[in-house]
C-alpha cells in the first residue's frame, strides 16, 4: 500500500466529499436494516392474527403496513445510495482529473532524452489505464470498503442481539466465500493481465497498419497484413476464452455458498425455534440479513484485486513523476533576452546512446546577425539548435546570452523569444490556420495570410477547398512534405521573436523555390538575429558567418566566400552541389 500513500494529499484535499459521502452510506445502511425486521414482524403478527382466528381486514392492516414500511425504506436507502454515490464517485473522478493533470505537467517538463528512452504507448498507459485503475481505487473499492465495514457492522451486531447461536453457524460460510473469491479475483486479474496486452498488441498492429496504408498497398502486402492481424486475433480469442472459463466460476461460488449458509439458517434456525429461543420471523429475518451480507462478502475479493491493481499502477506512476530527467527552471520571467549568444567550449553526449555529438564548440553570434551551420548528416548541426533551445542540458562548457548562463534564463522567456523551425515540420491535426497560429493565443486571418506571402505557400492554400480552414490530417498527412514545411516556417514567422532557428527546413523545396522564400525570409526577419542550419551551401551563402562541422568538431568557419576561397572541405562541397544543379 505504500505507493498508494501519494494519493492521501488528494483525499485530504476533497476530504468534505469523502466525509459527506460517508455519512450517506451510514444512513443507506440504517435504512436497509430495517426492512428485515419489518418482514420479522410481519411474519410474527400473522402467525398470531392466524392463531387467534382475528378478521381478514386486520391481516390486510398489517400486510399493508408492514409492505408500505418495506417499500419507503427501500426507497430512501435508494435515494442515499445514490446521494453517496454522487460525493465518493465524484471525488474519485476529481482526484483523477487531478493526477492526469500533475501527470500531464510532468510531460512538459521532462527532457527530450526521457521521451527517447520510452515508448509513446507506455507514456499514454500511464496517463489512461493506470490512472483508470488508482480512480477504481479511490471511488468504487472505497465506497463499497466503507460500505462493507457498516454493513457488516451493523447486521452481525443486529444477529448476534437477536441468537448467537444461529448467528455463529450462519457466518461460518462466508470467509470461506471470501478466501475462495479472492484467488478467483487473481485468476481473473492474470489473466485480465494478459487479455489487455494482447488487445494492446492488436491495437498496435492495426494503428501501424493503418499508418503504413499506402506502404502496404504499393507493395502488394495485404495478404500478409491480413494474415498477421488474423494471428494476433486469434491469440486474443485463445487468451479471452481462457479468462471467460475463470469467471464462469465466479457466480456458481457465490450461490453455492449462499444456499449453504440459507439451509443452514432453516435447519438451525427451526432448532431453535422449537426451544423457543426465537421466532419463524427470525428465521425469515436472518435469511435476509444473509443476503444482504452476500455482496459485501464476495466484494472483499474484488475490493481486494482492485487495490492490489492500484497500487501496481500508481507504483508506475509514481517512477514517473519522480523523473529527475527534467530542465530546471530556476530563472526570473522577462519579456526579452541579451546578446550575444556565445558557445565557450560545448561538449554534448546524448546519453542513451552515448554518442558524443559535440566537441569543445566556440562561436558568439551578435544581435541581428545571421549564422549559418553546415555539415552532413550526423555532424552535430542539430544538437547545437536543441542546446539553444535548452531542449538539452550541455555536458560541458557555458552557453551564455549576453552575461547570462542559459541555465539561469527562465525557460518561459529563452522559449518565447525562439521561432524554431525543425528539420520534422510536424503539424497537428487541426487546421492550416490552427497550426500557422500555434505559438500565439490571438491572430488574425489577415496576418496568417501575409505570413504565407512569405513562405510562398498563400497560392496553394487558396487552392484548398476549405482553404485556410482545411483539415491536414494527423502530421500534416494531407500536404506534400515542402508544403508541411513551409507551413512550420510561417508558423516561426508569425510569433515575431527575437531569434529564429531554421533547421535544414527547406529540404523538400526545390532550388529555385528556396531561394525565392530565403530573401522573403531574409527581409522580414533583418532585425532578429539567424541560424540558418543546412547541408545546402545555397542555403547559408548570404549568412553573415558560417560554422562547418564534422563529428562534432567546427573545422571550418567564415563568411560563404571566405570558405569558397580556402578550397576546404565546405568549397568542395559546393562545387559538388552547383555542378548538381547546373545538370538538372
Amino acid at each position: 500500500m505504500k505507493n498508494l500513500l501519494f494519493l492521501n494529499k488528494y483525499l485530504i484535499k476533497y476530504k468534505s466529499l469523502l466525509i459527506i459521502g460517508t455519512i450517506f452510506i451510514l444512513i443507506a445502511n440504517i435504512f436497509a436494516l430495517y426492512p428485515a425486521e419489518f418482514v420479522r414482524h410481519a411474519f410474527d403478527n400473522i402467525e398470531s392474527i392466524i392463531s387467534k382466528n382475528s378478521t381478514k381486514n386486520t391481516r390486510n392492516f398489517v400486510l399493508l403496513k408492514y409492505g408500505g414500511l418495506i417499500i419507503v425504506f427501500a426507497i430512501m436507502k435508494g435515494t442515499f445510495m445514490y446521494f453517496m454515490r454522487q460525493t465518493i464517485i465524484v471525488m474519485s473522478r476529481k482526484i483523477e482529473f487531478d493526477l492526469k493533470n500533475t501527470i500531464y505537467k510532468q510531460y512538459q517538463k521532462l527532457s527530450l532524452s526521457f521521451y527517447k528512452k520510452n515508448n509513446t504507448g507506455d507514456l499514454m498507459n500511464r496517463i489512461t489505464e493506470d490512472v483508470n485503475r488508482v480512480r477504481m481505487y479511490l471511488g468504487p473499492a472505497l465506497m463499497y470498503a466503507i460500505n462493507m465495514l457498516f454493513l457488516f457492522t451493523l447486521v452481525i451486531s443486529k444477529m448476534i442481539s437477536i441468537n448467537t447461536t444461529l448467528t455463529m453457524y450462519v457466518l461460518a460460510p462466508l470467509p470461506i466465500l471470501a478466501i475462495a473469491i479472492y484467488f478467483v479475483s487473481n485468476q481473473i486479474n492474470r489473466k485480465s493481465e494478459i487479455v489487455q496486452r494482447q488487445l494492446s498488441t492488436i491495437t498496435s498492429v492495426t494503428q501501424e497498419d493503418f499508418s503504413a496504408i499506402s506502404i502496404i498497398k504499393s507493395f502488394n502486402n495485404r495478404k500478409k497484413s491480413i494474415k498477421l492481424f488474423t494471428q494476433e486475433c486469434k491469440d486474443y480469442t485463445k487468451k479471452q476464452l481462457k479468462l471467460v472459463s475463470i469467471e464462469a466460476c465466479f457466480f456458481p461460488l457465490i450461490i453455492l455458498l449462499i444456499g449453504i449458509s440459507t439451509i443452514t439458517t432453516i435447519y438451525i434456525g427451526g432448532l431453535e425455534t422449537f426451544k423457543g429461543k426465537i421466532t419463524t420471523g427470525n428465521i425469515a429475518e436472518f435469511i435476509i440479513y444473509i443476503n444482504m451480507l452476500t455482496w459485501p462478502v464476495a466484494s472483499v475479493g474484488w475490493i481486494t484485486s482492485i487495490v492490489q491493481r492500484a497500487e501496481a499502477s500508481m507504483k508506475r506512476i509514481n517512477e514517473f513523476l519522480d523523473n529527475d530527467e527534467k530542465i530546471k527552471n530556476t530563472g526570473i520571467k522577462k519579456k526579452y533576452i541579451d546578446f550575444p549568444i556565445s558557445f565557450k567550449n560545448i561538449s554534448f553526449t546524448y546519453k542513451d546512446t552515448k554518442i558524443k555529438a559535440l566537441e569543445k564548440i566556440n562561436f558568439k553570434l551578435e544581435r541581428n546577425k545571421s549564422l549559418g551551420i553546415f555539415g552532413k548528416t550526423g555532424s552535430g548541426k542539430s544538437t547545437i539548435a536543441n542546446l539553444i533551445c535548452r531542449l538539452y542540458e550541455n555536458d560541458s562548457g557555458n552557453i551564455k546570452f549576453g552575461s547570462s548562463n542559459i541555465k539561469d534564463l527562465n525557460l518561459s522567456t529563452l522559449r518565447r523569444n525562439i521561432g524554431y523551425v525543425p528539420q520534422d515540420g510536424y503539424l497537428f491535426s487541426g487546421t492550416v490556420e490552427e497550426n500557422i497560429s500555434f505559438g500565439r493565443e490571438k491572430c488574425s486571418i489577415d496576418e496568417i495570410k501575409e505570413i504565407c506571402k512569405i513562405t510562398e505557400i498563400s497560392n496553394e492554400i487558396e487552392n484548398f477547398e476549405n482553404k485556410y480552414k482545411t483539415i491536414i490530417g494527423e502530421r500534416g498527412v494531407q500536404l506534400s512534405g515542402g508544403q508541411r514545411q513551409r507551413i512550420s516556417i510561417a508558423r516561426a514567422l508569425i510569433i515575431n521573436p527575437s531569434i529564429y532557428i531554421f533547421d535544414d527546413c527547406l529540404s523538400a523545396i526545390d532550388a529555385n523555390k528556396e531561394e525565392k522564400i530565403l530573401n522573403n525570409i531574409d527581409s522580414y526577419t533583418k532585425e532578429s538575429t539567424r541560424i540558418i542550419i543546412s547541408h545546402r551551401t545555397s542555403s547559408l551563402k548570404n549568412t553573415d558567418h558560417i560554422i562547418v562541422l564534422e563529428k562534432g568538431k567546427i573545422i571550418e568557419e567564415g563568411t560563404h566566400n571566405e570558405l569558397i576561397k580556402t578550397n576546404g572541405f565546405y568549397a568542395k562541397m559546393h562545387e559538388e552541389q552547383t555542378k548538381k544543379v547546373i545538370n538538372k
